[in-house]
């Protein structure tokens, strides 16, 4: 079974040599589409010294930022592999989770996979209160309009078939794109399972992107996708 991991990049120059050699080192018959997301930092020259050192390494370049959303989107239409896998190109989530991650699915028992930084005691660094308390009401919001029972909702770690990927043709361009697909993984009645992940989660110092303004994008989005195909 071959995954295709899809990177979105966004001025992730100090990670983005470390974050893909850690995908390229698991044992897995893989291709990873990295999308430039138009950095304004030397990610896009990184990207191109991996791409030509690497066959498995594709990378797609956007001329203008068009979101986290807008990235997943053009990563989804070309990828050529079985199951789909999102991976940030900060060094929060481990490549060494897509075991755990795609075993539910090859077994038959799900459709779709989350990985959970809250389920388990896999943490490698203490979460921040406020991301805690902001990711368990949007998790609880989105599953009280979904019927899902999820514990993290907002994980970057999501695996689905490529077929899925392809036809998700999503709308959202910020981190909304999170609620987005689990409304449309649920209307579609696929089966949603959680796996508990490790996560090493870094402060705004360190790069975090997401605030509280997308909180309210997000529970906006909530909305939007439970109520509209």
């Amino acid at each position: 079974m071959k995954l295709s991991v899809v990177m979105p990049v966004y001025n992730e120059e100090r990670t983005l040599e470390a974050i893909v050699a850690k995908v390229l080192a698991t044992p897995f018959d893989k291709e990873l589409l990295m999308v430039d997301d138009g950095s304004q930092d030397a990610s896009r020259e990184i990207m191109a010294k991996l791409e030509a050192a690497h066959p498995e390494v594709r990378c797609i370049y956007h001329e203008q930022n068009k979101g986290k959303g807008g990235a997943l989107s053009t990563g989804f239409q070309q990828v050529t592999g079985d199951l789909v896998v999102i991976q940030d190109a900060d060094l929060e989530y481990d490549p060494d989770d897509y075991g755990a991650l795609i075993a539910p699915i090859e077994a038959g028992e799900a459709d779709v996979v989350y990985g959970s930084r809250f389920l388990g005691k896999q943490d490698e660094r203490v979460h921040f209160f406020l991301h805690t308390l902001g990711n368990n009401l949007l998790t609880g919001f989105s599953n009280l309009l979904t019927g899902l029972k999820l514990t993290d909702m907002e994980t970057c770690y999501k695996v689905f078939p490529a077929s899925v990927a392809r036809d998700m043709q999503i709308q959202s361009r910020t981190f909304a794109v999170e609620p987005e697909m689990t409304a449309k993984f649920a209307r579609r009645k696929l089966r949603v399972v959680e796996v508990p992940i490790r996560y090493n989660g870094r402060d705004y110092h360190e790069g975090k992107k997401i605030g509280l303004k997308d909180a309210f994008i997000a529970c906006w989005a909530i909305l939007k996708f439970r109520f509209t195909k």
